[in-house]
């Protein structure tokens, strides 16, 4: 059995779907406080230069034409296109202040658009934006970096998909969510298979190097038999990966998911065999599965990454590029810089008026210290390769990892006990029934969560 290989055990998730975080980052957003701003976020950029590591840019476009009830992502639903004139005006503002503090010899290895809708911006804007970038960063030109971007498609034309490939990006991820007439109006996102596909194929006409497809189960009206349809028309398209989102219903904390009618969200059980059924068709289909709702081809490079350790988890999910320093470009967006996270403002006002006054828009942030650092690397082991080898950790951190983690070690005993894991004297290996509750493996490793230091409330792990 490789590490590639997911056992769907009903009991077994039942049992241990209980909140928790995704470890995009450890520690997570929750422990950004506001006593790290621009000083430090300097002090961390010197610290970046002398260890000479290539970058990943993340731009944040904020802006979507409509939105999407179950949305939790950070955006600005508008009509009025010009809006990102400004916003564009404050990114080279930004550009420029950010390029100011890192050394222009540094690859890029790593570029991704998110939001929001990237697309909004106009064929003339995308150029733009990225003319700006080459300006001010070390943009590779052969197309060996990984550079991507979300698509909406029902934001892009075949023109724009050309426009995108002629400024060197390589990879995009398409959001489909759900084919289902019914399900779409109940979630306010009517899109077309044939508007979908059209993209997709435009990108593969265009030479782009990897596609991906984004899902979501659990929405409204949806069932096994429906998903199981959507799904089927996916895998016809032979997508190069596809991340399966599970919809966490908290409206408290996201408002358009109010407009969403509970009373036609599916019941546990069905959510349950909606994934189920979906494992089983991927795997079927050819799809290996990496972790944390993500599939992908054997050949595809993030199971390729995942088979010689390699595969890495940011803020975008999977990358194969663990060695670089992220630097988060426009509002809400996020960077990981030397030993550091940190995120800028939330509101447009906010990021503009910092900007306009010569400011950094940094207003949050976290500095890791030795124990960061190495529960991170725990961490990111078995959420990337779901195996830890002790010594690797011990040679790498000076620890003695069974005096270290003593009370970790206890805490996952009754985790073995019930299959997810095993045990050893020198390393610890998920098991393939334990790979889709991956998350509360790392929890037991979590400091913040052990002294109940995070109160918010995050997404059941299935």
């Amino acid at each position: 059995m490789s590490n590639q290989d997911v056992v769907f055990d009903t009991d077994l998730i039942k049992r241990y779907d209980k909140a928790g975080p995704r470890y995009t980052s450890y520690p997570t957003a929750v422990q950004f406080h506001e006593g790290f701003g621009q000083a430090q976020y300097r002090e961390c950029a010197q610290k970046s230069n002398a260890q000479k590591k290539p970058l990943s840019l993340y731009f944040h476009i904020p802006f979507c034409d409509t939105v999407c009830f179950y949305c939790g992502c950070n955006k600005i639903a508008t009509k009025e296109r010009q809006k990102t004139r400004a916003y564009l005006e404050h990114l080279e503002k930004e550009i420029k202040l950010q390029a100011a503090l890192f050394d222009d010899d540094r690859s890029v290895n790593q570029l991704h658009w998110g939001g929001g809708t990237p697309t909004f911006l106009n064929d003339e804007e995308i150029v733009q934006l990225m003319d700006l970038t080459r300006q001010h960063f070390h943009l590779k030109d052969d197309d060996s970096g990984e550079y991507s971007i979300e698509i909406d498609p029902r934001e892009a034309t075949a023109h724009t998909i050309a426009v995108l490939r002629e400024q060197g990006f390589n990879r995009m991820s398409l959001g489909v969510q759900d084919f289902d007439p019914k399900v779409q109006k109940a979630v306010n996102r009517i899109q077309t298979e044939e508007e979908t596909f059209a993209v997709m194929q435009a990108a593969r006409d265009q030479g782009f190097q990897s596609i991906s497809i984004d899902l979501i189960y659990g929405l409204p009206h949806q069932n096994t038999r429906s998903f199981m349809d959507t799904l089927d028309k996916i895998i016809a398209v032979n997508p190069d990966r596809l991340s399966v989102f599970n919809y966490a219903h908290m409206p408290t904390l996201f408002k358009p998911q109010r407009r969403i009618n509970e009373d036609e969200l599916p019941s546990s059980a069905e959510k349950l065999s909606i994934l189920q059924h979906t494992i089983e068709r991927l795997t079927a289909a050819g799809y290996v599965y990496i972790g944390m709702d993500h599939f992908s081809k054997p050949d595809d490079e993030l199971a390729v990454a995942q088979r010689n350790g390699s595969l890495y988890r940011n803020f975008q999910g999977y990358a194969t590029h663990a060695d670089c320093d992220l630097i988060g470009f426009g509002c809400t967006s996020i960077g990981k810089i030397a030993n550091s996270y940190s995120q800028n403002l939330k509101t447009l006002d906010d990021y503009y008026h910092s900007l306009d006054n010569g400011h950094l828009p940094v207003f949050r942030g976290v500095t890791l210290d030795a124990d960061d650092e190495l529960r991170r690397a725990v961490i990111t082991q078995l959420m990337c390769h779901f195996s830890l080898h002790m010594d690797t950790i011990e040679q790498q951190y000076q620890i003695q990892f069974n005096q270290y983690f003593a009370d970790e070690l206890a805490d996952l005993l009754p985790l073995q006990e019930d299959g997810l894991l095993v045990l050893e004297a020198r390393s610890i290996t998920v098991s393939a029934a334990g790979r889709l509750l991956i998350r509360n493996v790392c929890m037991v490793f979590d400091k913040y969560l052990r002294e109940k230091r995070t109160q918010q409330r995050f997404s059941k792990v299935i």
